[in-house]
């Protein structure tokens, strides 16, 4: 005759595995689930990122400011040398550099970081070893230096940019756009095909209502020589990121100037320093209204570089490219509520590569995961 009450225990003992077997995989489900998709990176305090660039701005200035030995009329091509000396020139690099950019040593690098100096065994380098526009922000903006990207030539580039990346993420569709003063860079971020929003060269700005600011840039756009018919000025690509920023509030914006490059190229050391003041200027105001407003106040980071250098001679100041020594070193600043304040970072080699992952990364995403062969992303995240 069968035992029922051993019957019961053995019920009782099923049971009790079966329910625990349950509770385990129910934990184990909502692990899984409740887990940051495979790619994602850690959760930041960013939600949204900038990206500026100075074209061609050479990191001897940046970290050094103004050279006194390029302010004269024969190969500086200054106007003022008087007037230049007065505005940047100092006797220590500390009060040089900060008279040139007050905003980037007096904010972003104090609570901030920035690679780049020699002078703290810091190293940013290109990878492409061209040394010139398209192929250093396609090195930028992809994370990887392609030997087809050869020119300056308006090609759609084959490769994946980290805004286009960004732009397919869940919570940023849409809430991506790029204002750039060069017309390249629609086909260096492909924007035909992919339709992220873009403002380039002396396309004048566009809406069903323009605002009185846009009116008086466009009326202003018609009213100037075209100096550089592929460059428009800096002032232009300036007030269309204001204008980005107060319409539509992007969670990405890229802000491409270029005066920098075009004064330099034309030999007029004293523009080119206005323009890098100018553009330090401007970022302190842009910074400014960021702070002010809810979306971004806290939960934006920054990142500020250039494409490539440039000569570090007073022949040579003036150029960049394959065959010019020097020109392949760059600067990187980084600042964003997740990014410690480390300042000058020391004995890092980093390079221009390692941009594109940082940027995603800056706002909690991995850019790795859609484009395995980019490079990973700056140590800006580490204590020290």
């Amino acid at each position: 005759m069968l035992d029922l009450s051993n019957l019961r225990a053995v019920v009782r003992s099923k049971n009790r595995v079966s329910h625990r077997l349950i509770s385990s995989v129910v934990l184990v489900i909502f692990a899984v689930f409740a887990a940051p998709a495979s790619g994602a990176g850690p959760a930041r305090k960013a939600e949204n990122v900038i990206v500026v660039t100075l074209d061609g701005f050479r990191w001897q200035e940046l970290f050094e400011g103004g050279d006194e030995s390029f302010m004269d009329a024969k190969q500086g091509g200054v106007k003022d040398v008087p007037g230049l000396k007065k505005r940047y020139l100092r006797e220590k690099v500390e009060d040089r550099r900060t008279a040139l950019m007050p905003f980037l040593w007096g904010t972003v690098a104090k609570n901030g970081q920035v690679f780049g100096n020699p002078a703290k065994s810091s190293s940013a380098k290109i990878t492409n070893g061209l040394k010139f526009s398209y192929p250093g922000y396609s090195e930028m903006f992809c994370g990887l230096a392609d030997p087809r990207i050869d020119s300056n030539a308006k090609k759609a580039n084959p490769n994946l940019s980290v805004l286009e990346f960004l732009n397919g993420r869940p919570g940023f569709k849409d809430k991506v756009e790029a204002v750039c003063t060069w017309d390249v860079f629609p086909s260096i971020f492909r924007t035909q095909q992919n339709g992220l929003r873009i403002q380039a060269g002396w396309e004048p700005l566009k809406a069903d209502k323009l605002t009185d600011r846009e009116r008086g840039l466009n009326e202003t756009m018609e009213l100037l020589p075209r100096y550089w018919p592929d460059n428009a000025f800096d002032v232009f690509t300036m007030g269309a990121a204001k204008s980005a920023l107060e319409r539509r509030k992007p969670r990405v914006l890229y802000i491409g100037l270029g005066e920098t490059d075009e004064w330099g190229h034309g030999r007029r050391y004293d523009l080119y320093l206005d323009s890098a003041n100018k553009a330090d200027r401007f970022l302190a105001e842009l910074w400014d209204g960021v702070q002010k407003d809810p979306q971004y106040k806290d939960k934006t980071a920054v990142l500020i570089t250039t494409d490539h250098g440039r000569g570090s001679t007073r022949v040579d100041w003036t150029d960049h490219g394959k065959n010019v020594a020097g020109a392949e070193h760059i600067w990187i600043a980084v600042m964003g509520p997740d990014t410690p304040a480390l300042g000058e970072r020391e004995k890092v080699e980093v390079t221009q590569s390692q941009v594109a992952a940082t940027v995603a990364a800056l706002v909690g995403e991995d850019f790795g995961a859609a484009s395995p062969k980019a490079a990973a992303p700056l140590p800006v995240f580490e204590k020290k």
